[in-house]
């Protein structure tokens, strides 16, 4: 492809990513098998403000999948940023879906974490394939402490948020696995402060907005 169909195709990704109801999931939700259960006004609120934190997650990391395939040098690390990238679309979806049975939104603020993340996804893709390899392992990494961390927060009769949490949790260990096998560097020191600090800033602010 030449560089303009790219960039089309970059741009038409980042659409289906932040309009509400654009992606579809090619997997089955995992909340579908859930049952059911009754939420109080706080407990809604609650599940409502972890779940879009998770929305937001997935949208960062479908910007930094984008961004990294686009300047990825190996055709097998740019296959495997793709099909990595469409396994987060279902997470996606399967998040958007459950803030709307909470009566809920995605938050506001995902066009600007999406631009960020698709920077720092094509500066690590410039960087070389093991560093973009590594900074993979390390978001995973991290997304995995978040989701054990969500999964002790939710509510505990809120079997279908969880069932959504406890897949993207397997998914999301199996692509920092993936990405280690294909020979991920590890990160220097400030570089994952760095990004702990900012994956803090995106939890406090989207909990809310």
């Amino acid at each position: 492809m030449s560089l303009i169909d790219t960039l089309i195709l970059q741009a038409d990704q980042a659409l289906r990513t932040l309009v509400p109801g654009a992606t579809v999931a090619q997997t089955d939700n995992p909340a579908d098998q859930a049952s059911a259960s009754t939420l109080g006004a706080d407990e809604r609120r609650h599940a409502a403000g972890l779940m879009r934190i998770n929305h937001c997650g997935e949208v960062c990391a479908q910007a930094l999948y984008q961004g990294q395939a686009l300047t990825a040098k190996l055709p097998q690390v740019r296959a495997g940023m793709e099909q990595a990238s469409q396994e987060e679309s279902d997470h996606l979806a399967w998040c958007e879906s459950r803030l709307q049975e909470l009566g809920s939104h995605s938050t506001l603020l995902n066009p600007l974490f999406y631009g960020l993340s698709y920077g720092m996804g094509a500066l690590a893709g410039l960087a070389g394939d093991k560093w973009s390899l590594g900074f993979v392992a390390e978001t995973e990494d991290q997304v995995c402490r978040h989701l054990q961390d969500h999964l002790q927060q939710l509510p505990a009769q809120d079997e279908k948020s969880r069932a959504i949490l406890q897949q993207m949790l397997a998914d999301e260990g199996r692509h920092a696995n993936n990405a280690r096998t294909a020979g991920a560097a590890s990160l220097p020191s400030p570089v994952r402060q760095a990004m702990q600090l900012m994956a803090k800033v995106m939890k406090a602010t989207t909990y809310r907005i």
